[in-house]
């Protein structure tokens, strides 16, 4: 289920599905980025730009944001050729402009960067969700 936080200018979308939890969202960024509190997400800690640019860094797309005026997600094209990086007891990187199909041969369109799972524990398949680091992959 998506969750939504919001300040004056942004509004973060949160699919915690889609997280491999890389924690990257909250290096750098704690104040606003923190998972020992409730509300993990407190948007008033920093300026807008800073919290756009830790949003940016997030590898599984689990973190979006739009501005309050335009109601749709931020969705960046990447302008470069696919690639396809293994991260070492985790997830398959695929950076770019993707399709994926499912087996009823349903399409979603994936931008920037998506985390596919390797460990084959991932309750969201055939995407990421960082089961690989609770069950000690290997691989």
């Amino acid at each position: 289920m998506e969750k939504k936080y919001s300040n004056k200018d942004i509004t973060v979308v949160w699919k915690p599905n889609a997280c491999i939890h890389s924690a990257l969202c909250w290096h750098g960024l704690l104040e606003v980025f923190d998972p020992r509190k409730k509300p993990w997400i407190n948007l008033e800690a920093a300026d807008t730009e800073r919290i756009i640019a830790q949003i940016e860094k997030c590898p599984s797309g689990a973190l979006s944001w739009v501005k309050n005026e335009a109601g749709e997600p931020s969705v960046e094209q990447v302008e470069v050729e696919t690639i396809v990086e293994t991260i070492p007891n985790g997830p398959l990187m695929v950076y770019g402009n993707i399709a994926v199909k499912d087996a009823a041969g349903n399409e979603t369109h994936k931008n920037k960067v998506t985390a596919f799972c390797r460990c084959g524990a991932s309750g969201n398949k055939p995407y990421c969700d960082g089961t690989h680091q609770k069950i000690g992959f290997e691989g």
